[in-house]
């Protein structure tokens, strides 16, 4: 499915000004709770767009729900998380932990995606999944949340470029693709038939 000019316009703003961000060392300048604040902000607005804007719906319902799935692949920089962690720029209860469950999303997303699966278990697979890779994601912002205030410097590394991309991009647009496909397949999966 094509992008409209405005989606994909406003996509290209979004990224820009997530580099603009890492670039100029912004995130480093306002408080942790903050930081979260714009995370929950951009998924608000990913969300406000679905619901407000017809274009908006209309091309993310079009969206296969594989390629939604596929999109996770990028949780894979988990295998960085470990390696800053080896060195001893992230510490263990956020890149370790964190690092390895996202691997294992990424892997399990690619595997749900790309499996030649009967349309009626990619569907279950693909609920499952949606499950176990929110509930990853949101452990992995409550760590960070419970860390950074803590002691800023511990997670002083998502501050910079490249990985200043996922709060400001990556994780809003994950967070918002699991509501998305949450809600896909509340309307794709019939309901259960009533119990007599």
């Amino acid at each position: 499915m094509r992008t409209p000019p405005a989606i994909r316009s406003a996509l290209w703003v979004w990224l820009i000004a997530a580099l603009l961000a890492g670039r100029l060392q912004l995130l480093p300048r306002v408080p942790p709770a903050a930081v979260a604040g714009l995370l929950g902000g951009l998924v608000a607005l990913l969300f406000l767009a679905y619901r407000a804007w017809p274009a908006v719906r209309t091309w993310a319902d079009g969206l296969e729900l594989r390629l939604l799935v596929a999109l996770h692949a990028t949780r894979l920089v988990g295998i960085y998380f470990i390696h800053l962690h080896q060195q001893g720029t992230l510490p263990q209860a956020f890149a370790l932990t964190g690092g390895v469950r996202a691997v294992v999303v990424a892997v399990l997303a690619l595997a749900v995606a790309l499996a030649p699966l009967a349309p009626a278990t990619r569907l279950r697979a693909i609920a499952i999944w949606n499950v176990v890779g929110l509930m990853d994601l949101l452990l992995v912002v409550i760590t960070a949340l419970r860390l950074g205030p803590a002691d800023p410097l511990t997670l002083r590394p998502l501050a910079a470029l490249p990985l200043s991309l996922l709060p400001t991009l990556l994780v809003p647009l994950l967070l918002a693709t699991h509501l998305l496909i949450f809600a896909r397949l509340q309307r794709t999966v019939p309901p259960a038939p009533a119990a007599r």
